[in-house]
Formats: C-alpha cells, sequence, structure tokens
C-alpha cells in the first residue's frame, strides 16, 4: 500500500488528474462564494450546474465554437441565478426552498430539453472538445485545457475585486450589514441580485467544463453531487477565494486518490470504502476548520428596504 502511494505521489499523470478534478469545483465554489458574500445561500448549484453543463454542449454540438457554449452555460446559470436572486431577496422566500426548486426544476428542464432534443438516440452524441495544452513546457499543465487555467486565474482575479475595490467593499458590506450598505447610499437589492446571477454564471460554467472539456458529451447524472461539495468548500474555506481554491484541490487530490488506490489494491478492501474515502477526508477536514470560520453575518437573512 505505502508503496503504491509513494509510486503515486511521484507521477506527474497524477497531478494531471488532481487539476482537471479540481477545475469544476474552483468554479463551482467561487460561484457560491460570491452569492453567500452577499448574504444568499444558493443551493440551486446541482441544477445549475446540469443545465449549464448540458446548453453548453447542446451549443458547440448544434456548431457553435466552445467559448461560445461556454458563454452559453454562463448565460444559463445566471438566468437561474436571477430567478433565485428575485425569489429570495426582493419577495425574501425561504433561500433553502427556492434553492431546491432552482435545483430540481433547472435539472428537470435539462433532461427534457435532452430527451426532446434526441428522442431516438440510445448513445449520447458527442463533440470535440477543448484541446490540451500540449504546448506547454510543464508536464502537469500540458495535460490540462485552456478552462483549467481559466479557474485558476479565476481566484485572485475574485479576491482582488473583493478586497481591493470599492465593488468588492460593498458586497462584503452587504453580507455583513445591509442596514449599514443602504445607510451608505447602496442598492441591496442590486447588488445582491448581480452578485448571485455571478456566481450562478460561474456554477454554469462549472457544468460546461464536464461536457466540454472533461468528456465529450452529456449525459444524466454528471454533476454526481459536485454542485454539494462546493457548498461545503465554502465553509471550509472560511468565505475566502485562496482557500477555496486549496479546498477544491484537497477534495481533488482525495478523490484522484482513491480511484488509483481502489486499482491497485480493489482486492484488499470493496471498492465502495474507496469511493467514500475523499468524502470522509473531506468531512474531516470540514468540521476541523469550520469551527474557527467566520461567516457573514447577514447570512440567509432576509432583508427588507427601510427596516433597521
Amino acid at each position: 500500500m505505502l508503496d503504491a502511494l509513494a509510486s503515486m505521489l511521484a507521477n506527474a499523470d497524477f497531478w494531471s488528474a488532481v487539476l482537471r478534478i479540481a477545475t469544476p469545483l474552483v468554479f463551482g465554489t467561487v460561484g457560491v462564494l460570491l452569492c453567500e458574500r452577499v448574504g444568499v445561500l444558493n443551493l440551486g448549484i446541482e441544477g445549475i450546474m446540469v443545465a449549464g453543463a448540458f446548453t453548453g454542449w447542446l451549443a458547440v454540438h448544434a456548431g457553435a465554437g466552445l467559448w461560445t457554449g461556454v458563454l452559453v452555460a454562463a448565460v444559463t446559470g445566471a438566468l437561474f441565478g436571477l430567478l433565485h436572486g428575485i425569489l429570495t431577496v426582493p419577495l425574501a422566500l425561504s433561500q433553502h426552498v427556492s434553492g431546491l426548486g432552482i435545483t430540481m426544476f433547472a435539472t428537470a428542464v435539462a433532461y427534457y430539453a435532452y430527451r426532446v432534443s434526441f428522442p431516438n438516440v440510445s448513445t449520447p452524441p458527442t463533440i470535440a472538445t477543448f484541446a490540451e495544452m500540449s504546448w506547454l513546457g510543464v508536464p502537469v499543465l500540458a495535460a490540462q485545457t485552456p478552462m483549467t487555467l481559466v479557474a485558476i486565474a479565476l481566484v485572485p482575479l475574485v479576491a482582488w475585486v473583493l478586497y481591493r475595490t470599492p465593488l468588492g467593499l460593498a458586497l462584503r458590506m452587504v453580507g455583513e450589514n445591509p442596514a449599514a450598505a443602504e445607510g451608505q447610499g447602496l442598492s441591496v437589492y442590486a447588488l445582491r441580485i448581480g452578485s448571485i446571477a455571478a456566481g450562478s454564471a460561474l456554477m454554469g460554467v462549472a457544468g460546461a467544463f464536464l461536457t466540454l472539456s472533461a468528456f465529450n458529451s452529456f449525459f444524466f447524472n454528471m454533476v454526481n453531487g459536485r454542485g454539494w461539495i462546493c457548498v461545503a468548500l465554502v465553509v471550509f474555506a472560511g468565505w475566502r477565494p485562496g482557500k477555496a481554491l486549496f479546498g477544491a484541490l484537497l477534495f481533488a487530490f482525495f478523490d484522484a486518490m482513491q480511484l488509483r488506490l481502489q486499482q491497485s489494491d480493489a482486492g484488499a478492501l470493496p471498492y465502495q470504502a474507496w469511493l467514500m474515502l475523499p468524502y470522509v477526508l473531506s468531512i474531516l477536514a470540514l468540521v476541523a476548520v469550520a469551527r474557527r470560520a467566520s461567516y457573514p453575518q447577514a447570512l440567509m437573512r432576509p432583508y427588507r428596504k427601510g427596516e433597521r
């Protein structure tokens, strides 16, 4: 077992797999973070990722370019985010109920649209996906697609916006004390809905990575709970973009490790034990840091104009 683990850690292919697995988690986690930083929980991420995966793939299948497919997925996510924002911000409905409703609605719409678009297809059609960047000199990066570099660059960009710009200060104020933000002349509703739409757009892009980069087709259940992992990773990260990237890489490390350990030592333990390994280790890591996490004080608290 130890020899297999040492050999795995010394293999560049293993670290390439870690980055590849982490990419949709980075997009999704940053998306959730943008929503929660302004005080809104978005449990619609799972369905938004499914919808983004389908619409991005369908656009490319219809003849659009790959980056156009990514844009379509982002717009799809933003539209579902806009719906969630309207329901939870000015209408002040339950964020839990609205989010779960968005997940079920977006998933059902995507599956229905797939069945309508391909009624007589038993095998999902395939597309030409993003190519690996083999021209890069670093083996781990050379095995990735451009979407992975975009995900990595997204983290410092969001961190800079949140902590170095007036817009970021306004977003954080809305998530901490919306009454104070309103007192400064800021529109709490506009900032919250805008941030939810932006975060949901990133969730759609996370789904698009699966169909335009990781795989070459759309199939049911391909998101496979990644959205819920992103929600947990935001707590693990303490609502900070840099730690969110670390958390995504940590979970991806556990996931890539279990895949290889399952293959190298499949006879010693049932494969289910290896499958649950990344989730068990992630839960332990979450428990270790969550108690010290400082969450936005207005998270999940509806706000009505003029109230104090």
